[in-house]
């Protein structure tokens, strides 16, 4: 238990407080925070009742959108989650880079991703924050991420001391390079996040997202690989679900907590 957290869009309609409590009932030390929710509740309230749980933080979700024509609004907003995941005491703010803009040029999306990380990088750096970037899966291009593979994420950041990538299950589990690019990035991960690709995928992709076990991605051999590299960090169980988000919040952390002991924790 000591490295599972539980990603708080697992639950999204819970608070900060009810996160918290939930995780500390079930044992669980660590907690993926969004900033939404952590702006509800209040950043300096936000740290003081993880701490007091004796929780920590594992990641802060999100910075990035930088795809932007005009980057100086979205340049700004991350300079402050940099800030949050500080005062949280997180080091990785993970990065969802942001879409194809309106004049459809996927390249110059990318280069302006670029420029924009080895811009924030310096603060990153300054604060203590790894700025985490998320490939994700291809179908996700047009609106959340340029950034399509672990390769493309790691060609920036192995330009910039703080700047790491994340490996997200079912982001990166169809790429056929995956092995080769997992042990290139090695230290370079700063977040490893499970789930499953679920079938058939709703009619909203982005909530095809099952327990670990009920879908197809072979997650004992993606965690071996993980794992291979001296990964050594926090695991979150990142989940978007329309149906777990109905449910109760004590059953799903229950679920999430037999899920990776049973698939995940094993292939450590």
């Amino acid at each position: 238990m000591a490295r599972l957290s539980l990603n708080q869009a697992t639950i999204k309609r819970a608070s900060v407080v009810e996160t918290v409590d939930g995780c500390a009932r079930h044992g669980i030390e660590a907690v993926g925070l969004w900033r939404e929710p952590v702006a509800d509740q209040g950043l300096a309230r936000s740290a003081k009742i993880v701490r007091d749980a004796g929780l920590r933080v594992s990641s802060l979700c999100r910075g990035g959108f930088l795809t932007a024509l005009d980057n100086r609004a979205a340049l700004d907003d991350n300079r402050r989650a940099i800030e949050e995941a500080a005062a949280l005491g997180t080091d990785t703010l993970v990065m969802v880079v942001g879409g194809v803009a309106g004049d459809k040029d996927l390249i110059g999306a990318r280069q302006r991703v670029a420029d924009a990380i080895a811009e924030l990088s310096v603060e990153a750096k300054a604060a203590g924050v790894v700025l985490a970037l998320e490939p994700m899966h291809p179908v996700f291009c047009a609106d959340r991420g340029v950034l399509s593979t672990l390769a493309q994420a790691l060609d920036i950041a192995e330009k910039h001391e703080s700047v790491g990538v994340v490996v997200d299950a079912l982001h990166v589990w169809w790429d056929p390079d995956l092995d080769a690019q997992i042990a290139r990035a090695g230290s370079s991960i700063a977040s490893y996040q499970v789930c499953d690709w679920l079938t058939p995928v709703p009619a909203d992709v982005l909530l095809g997202r099952g327990y670990p076990g009920d879908g197809d991605i072979d997650l004992d051999r993606l965690t071996r690989h993980v794992a291979a590299t001296g990964y050594s960090g926090d695991i979150e169980v990142e989940i978007f679900n329309a149906d777990i988000w109905a449910a109760d919040f004590d059953e799903v952390i229950g679920e999430v907590s037999r899920r990776y002991h049973s698939i995940v924790e094993p292939a450590l």
